[in-house]
Order: structure tokens, then C-alpha cells, then sequence
């Protein structure tokens, strides 16, 4: 049964108001204050004394959603639901007295309430709470979906999360694994000397990345500002001030398209090491990758949507993007061709290109939409070409490359990474050359701050979103993240 108003009967909703009313009528809050639950309904079951008698079983206070009604007569079988999961309880009416079990008997499935009293197992060897008294917590006025029939519009669960998570189990521990991943990060660079800041969310230029990012307007000081496409520069201007191991968990806001992976408003981890390179950002990303999978969601292995297995703690491959490139071509001599017979060779492999695209954009055509797809177990694509990003440093034995990695597993880019730029006369010549001519879109104060002296230094970034994605074997962006961006 669905939740939205035109779904819902109006006598259904008419008899959770009525009672209502006759609650209130009778003096009893339908909506209390508070309820001083002593455990969780998961802390619950694990007090349970398996060698004790009856009467030794601890007395325990539990608040939840009502999931479960089981009427027997002058007994019942209950189950709610709090945040660690779900506890059974038995109420009798001779343990209630017969007008609180008369109330009792009138409660819905989806009111939230509180319970307390002694534990004991049931013949099927289930602990649960033998009812000693209950408290009416917060009256639900509308039904909650059926439980296998309810939700099964994908679209609804983004849009009534609130309905997904009480009735979808998988959707909320792929939450809570979220929520552990998060600080299983921290926890891990913390570990390691890392610092955690937090750096401006309106910028006075979209810098640190290629993104159209949303424009807002400062009324106080009558100007505008961007909401950050990227952490980064703000990030390298710590390390200047001598804060040599940095990182930040934050959002970052493109204005760009809706996909299974992107979302305009996602996630990121970025991290900096000085006196380390992206050599050593490799070690260190296979090592917090492995931490999350091993010791956080205390996992072996990850399957995939479609059933491959994929093995992180083996040995992961590294391989140059000029390389994967000429194999998928078969051309050894593929980035000595003309643009024109690129563009002919990517139409002839079935992809378009937009005319006047340059040569670069060709050649990466080919990786993005038949390399990185198919790049299944843990993989380090390395060296790409200087144009995709003029932040790192280039590669001292072909300067049309630059020190980089984009780590890519489950054919979606996980973590890029790269030694950084720290030369200011070539770090403006970059930008320079990115703008086409645009001085205005030159973060003048940055190239200015690394004029002071910026260590040599690593940098990473790895998105939450993807990383949850690929962890908890999720399907889509949209899964990960509570409130996802929909259309109207």
C-alpha cells in the first residue's frame, strides 16, 4: 500500500483521528515529551542472562515503532522496531489491568511507543520483554506501506526515505555502513597524523576543478559567489601555513547532470601528505580502502550487482593510460596520429565525438566510455595527458603526462590522485592555458599563497558516495545518499 495522500482511504485516516481524539479526551498525551528508554532494542536481547532464572532476567525499557500485531485473545505479541533493530514483546491484560490493556488492544501498526519489563524466551527460544507497563509515545495518523508490497516504486523510497528506512532492512544498514565508513576514515587518518579542517563552502572562483558550479548571491555584501566545485585549493594553501597532512570530508556542489554515479550534490574526501608524492598516495589509499572493507564493515570480499567478486587484497594492477590506450586500439602508434584520423578511428569503434573537440578529448573519448567501464578489479590507471589536469606535476620522462592516478574499480573512478604542482611560474602557465585567455577565471590569490613556498606533496580524492557505493554493493548513487537530488 502506498503512502501518498490519494493512495490512503479517507476512513483509514478518519479512524487514526478519531482515536486520537478519544486519547486526548481520556487525558492521555498522545505525543509525549519524552521516554527514558534503558536500552536499545539489539542491547536488549544481548542482556538476557541464558543461566539465570525467570525471576533473576533483568527489567529493561525499550521505545520504538509499532511493526508487528499478533492478538491472541487476552494476550499479545508485539515487535518494535528502534535504531539497532527489532525486540519482541509479550502483553497480557493480566499484567496490564484491563483498561490499560483495552488501550493497548487499540494501538496501529507504525505508533511509536515504549515498553518496559522483565526478559524471558519464548518456546521458539526468542527474547522478549514480558509487558509490565507501556506508554503511548507518538501516535502515527497515517498507515505505513505493506511490507512487501508497500515500497516498491524505486523513485518513492528517494522521495519518503523516512518509509524506507522503517521498512526496508538493507536500506538501513547500508546507512549505518555509511555512517562506519565515515569514521573509519577519519579514525584511519587521524591515526596517521592527519589534521581535519574544513574550508569555504561560497568561493570567489570555481577553482580546483572543470565543472559549471552553482552561482548564489551574498545580499549583505551585494555580490556573488560560487558554491565550491572542489576542495583543493583552499586545502594546498594549508600546507603553505605549514600544516603538512590535511584532509577534509565535505560537500561539494556541480551543476551539471543527474546520473547512476553523480549527483549534483555529493561528498568528498581530500587529503594532502607534504614530502609525499603519488606514489605514496597508492600505499595509502590501498591501505584505507582495506581498513573500510576489513576492519570497519568486517567483510572479505565485495560482489558486484552483476556477481563478480572483487579482490582488494590481492595484488592491484597499474597500468599507463597511454598503454591501455593502444591496447584497446590496437595501434602501438596511436598518439602519433593526426586528430582528424583519431576522430575517424573513435567512429569507426562506435563512439561520437562533437566537432572541434581537442586531441586530447578525442583519445580520452575511447577511455571513458570502453577502458574505465570494464576495469572490474582494483586498478591504478596512471600518467594520463597534462590537459586533464593542470594541478599536478608533469612527468619528468614525458612532460605530456603528468604524476597521476585515477584508482578505478567496479568500472567507476574511485579515488584520483597526483603529485602536486608547487612550482608557481608553472602552475600559472597551467591555468593560463586552461582559461583559453580568461583572466578572470585565474585564481590569482592562490598562484600568489604558493609564491611563499608550497612542500612537495600528495594529493588524494576519493568520493563517499562511490565508495559506499562499491562497499555495501549498492546499485546506484541514489541509494547511498538519504535525500538524493530528483526531478519534480
Amino acid at each position: 500500500m502506498s503512502t501518498n495522500l490519494s493512495d490512503i482511504s479517507h476512513d483509514q485516516l478518519a479512524v487514526r483521528r478519531q482515536k486520537l481524539a478519544d486519547m486526548r479526551e481520556k487525558g492521555v498525551d498522545p505525543y509525549r515529551s519524552e521516554f527514558k528508554p534503558s536500552h536499545f532494542a539489539t542491547e536488549a536481547v544481548a542482556a538476557y542472562l541464558p543461566d539465570s532464572e525467570v525471576e533473576d532476567q533483568p527489567t529493561v525499557a525499550v521505545a520504538g515503532r509499532l511493526l508487528v500485531i499478533r492478538k491472541m485473545g487476552k494476550a499479545q505479541f508485539v515487535k518494535i522496531q528502534d535504531q539497532s533493530g527489532i525486540i519482541q514483546s509479550y502483553v497480557r491484560i493480566d499484567a496490564l489491568g484491563g483498561e490499560a490493556y483495552a488501550e493497548f488492544k487499540k494501538l496501529d501498526l507504525g505508533d511509536i511507543i515504549g515498553i518496559e519489563g522483565q526478559l524471558f524466551t519464548t518456546k521458539t527460544g526468542e527474547v522478549t520483554i514480558r509487558a509490565a507497563r507501556y506508554e503511548m509515545v507518538s501516535k502515527a495518523l497515517r498507515p505505513l506501506p505493506e511490507k512487501f508490497h508497500g515500497l516498491n516504486d524505486q523513485e518513492q523510497t528517494y522521495r519518503q526515505r523516512h518509509l524506507d528506512l522503517i521498512i526496508n532492512k538493507e536500506s538501513r544498514e547500508r546507512f549505518f555502513a555509511r555512517s562506519r565508513i565515515i569514521s573509519g576514515v577519519r579514525r584511519f587518518l587521524e591515526e596517521r597524523s592527519f589534521l581535519e579542517v574544513e574550508t569555504p563552502i561560497f568561493q570567489n572562483i570555481a577553482g580546483g576543478a572543470v565543472a559549471r558550479p552553482f552561482v548564489t548571491h551574498h545580499n549583505s555584501l551585494d555580490r556573488d559567489f560560487f558554491m565550491r566545485i572542489s576542495l583543493e585549493l583552499y586545502l594546498k594553501r594549508l600546507l603553505v601555513g605549514g600544516f603538512d597532512r590535511v584532509f577534509e570530508i565535505g560537500r561539494n556542489f556541480r551543476n551539471e547532470g543527474i546520473s547512476r554515479r553523480h549527483n549534483p550534490e555529493f561528498t568528498m574526501l581530500e587529503l594532502y601528505q607534504a614530502y609525499s608524492d603519488f606514489e605514496g598516495m597508492m600505499e595509502l589509499i590501498q591501505n584505507l580502502i582495506r581498513y573500510l572493507i576489513k576492519d570497519v564493515l568486517k567483510k572479505e570480499e565485495v560482489t558486484m550487482p552483476g556477481g563478480e567478486v572483487i579482490d582488494f587484497f590481492g595484488e592491484w594492477r597499474r597500468a599507463k593510460y597511454k598503454d591501455l590506450i593502444c591496447e584497446k586500439t590496437e595501434n602501438p602508434s596511436w598518439f602519433e596520429l593526426s586528430t582528424d584520423e583519431k576522430e575517424a578511428k573513435v567512429k569507426e569503434m562506435g563512439l561520437e565525438v562533437e566537432a572541434g573537440c581537442e586531441d586530447y578529448e578525442v583519445t580520452h573519448e575511447i577511455y571513458s566510455k570502453l577502458i574505465e567501464p570494464n576495469l572490474i578489479q582494483p586498478t591504478f590507471v596512471t600518467h594520463l595527458p597534462k590537459e586533464l589536469c593542470p594541478l599536478a606535476k608533469l612527468t619528468k620522462s614525458d612532460e605530456s603526462t603528468i604524476d597521476v592516478f585515477e584508482l578505478v574499480i567496479g568500472g567507476m573512478e574511485i579515488a584520483p590522485a597526483y603529485s602536486e604542482q608547487n612550482d608557481p611560474n608553472v602552475q600559472r602557465e597551467m591555468f593560463e592555458k586552461q582559461a583559453g585567455g580568461e583572466a578572470q577565471n585565474i585564481d590569482n590569490d592562490f598562484l600568489e599563497t604558493l609564491e611563499f613556498g608550497m612542500p612537495p606533496a600528495g594529493g588524494l580524492g576519493m568520493g563517499i558516495d562511490r565508495i559506499t557505493i562499491l562497499l555495501t554493493e549498492a546499485e546506484n548513487i541514489r541509494d547511498v545518499i538519504l535525500y538524493p537530488q530528483l526531478r519534480s
